[in-house]
This record gives structure tokens, sequence and C-alpha cells, in this order.
């Protein structure tokens, strides 16, 4: 699954990139499926929430996959 979240996370951020670069410069279209997601007049709204959501999926990946530290409980202090 945390593999699966970093290609869905990559492909969002990058097809979104992408899709803003090609709306403001008019080249570099990378993933042009993505085009068809939002509806016609609003692809610069959907492709900066495709970043966002890229944005978000990495985010959980690195929470899913951070391990506990060893040191927390020595955080806290010493119990009397």
């Amino acid at each position: 699954m945390k593999s699966l979240l970093n290609v869905a996370s990559f492909v969002l951020i990058a097809g979104g990139a992408s899709g803003l670069l090609h709306e403001w410069l008019g080249w570099f279209r990378l993933f042009g499926f993505l085009r068809y997601l939002g509806p016609d007049g609003y692809e610069v709204y959907t492709y900066v929430v495709l970043v966002a959501l890229g944005v978000v999926l990495g985010a959980v990946n690195a929470s899913l996959t951070r391990e506990p530290s060893a040191t927390g409980a020595s955080r806290q202090g010493p119990s009397h």
C-alpha cells in the first residue's frame, strides 16, 4: 500500500504541475489523461486540487512509513 501511495502521489503532483504549466505556458503536457478529470473551464482549479491531493497523499504515506521512535518514552522525564 505504501508504494501505491507513492505512485499515486507522484502522478497527482507531476500531472497537476504539468497541467498548470500547460495552461499557463501552452506547452509541456506530461500526463494528458488527467485533463479529463475536470470540467471545461475549470482546468486550473482541477490541477491545483490534484497537486494538493498529491501532497496530502505523500504526507499520509510519510506518516505510515514513520516508525515510532524508541526514545519517545524518555522525553517525558523521570517519573517519581
